[in-house]
């Protein structure tokens, strides 16, 4: 049974956040709020947390999962990543972009891409999902909370806890997300190419 934590989104209140980091500590799967959209979360090391996620979206292992980071030195320790790679993450973090890059070891191999060994990442720019990042002390694995056979991510926590109340560990509710996807760029290649045109505008990057 989902617990339910009815945060404020700019002064979210710590002693809720902690009971929520707890719950992923423990395995749990929670919907919390982003930039773009509420996102499905876990631990990044938990397998039987990543599949309960992935089972939830149902989506397989082809499917991009995406890695959480609260800033770029975290998100360079789970990506390899160059000088060229660099300036456009600093332009696009923290904010409504993700990055496909080469994953580092110490990202566990069945989380990145099977064939190309790259993962998504990004850096959220949203008060209450970063003081979550910083309580838990770790990045979380993280993918859109779209309902299966759905196009588009549900926005309201009241919604989310009525249809996965059996099946979530937490729901977070900081209000109305922006309810549009991250804008998603493949940086693994030699040049950067457009996944997916979100929220994120290709000219804060340059591109």
């Amino acid at each position: 049974m989902a617990q339910y934590f009815e945060v404020h989104p700019q002064n979210p209140q710590s002693r809720l956040l902690k009971q929520a980091a707890a719950i992923l500590q423990a395995g749990g799967v929670a919907a919390v709020p982003t930039d773009s959209s509420y996102a499905l979360v876990c631990r990044l090391d938990d397998k039987t947390a990543a599949e309960n996620l992935r089972r939830l979206r149902q989506v397989d292992d082809k499917h991009h999962l995406t890695l959480l980071c609260k800033d770029l030195s975290e998100l360079a320790r789970f990506a390899r990543v160059d000088n060229r790679q660099y300036r456009l993450l600093k332009l696009g973090t923290p904010g409504p972009y993700t990055f496909i890059l080469e994953a580092t070891k110490e990202v566990p191999r069945r989380l990145s891409h099977p064939s190309r060994r790259t993962i998504g990442l990004r850096v959220p720019d949203h008060r209450v999902l970063q003081e979550l990042l910083a309580l838990f002390g770790e990045p979380l694995l993280g993918t859109t909370l779209i309902p299966a056979g759905e196009t588009e991510p549900l926005n309201d926590a009241a919604e989310i806890r009525d249809r996965y109340e059996k099946l979530l560990g937490a729901v977070v509710d900081a209000g109305a997300c922006a309810m549009a996807p991250t804008t998603v760029i493949d940086l693994s290649a030699e040049e950067p190419a457009l996944l997916r045109l979100g929220r994120g505008e290709l000219a804060r990057l340059g591109l």
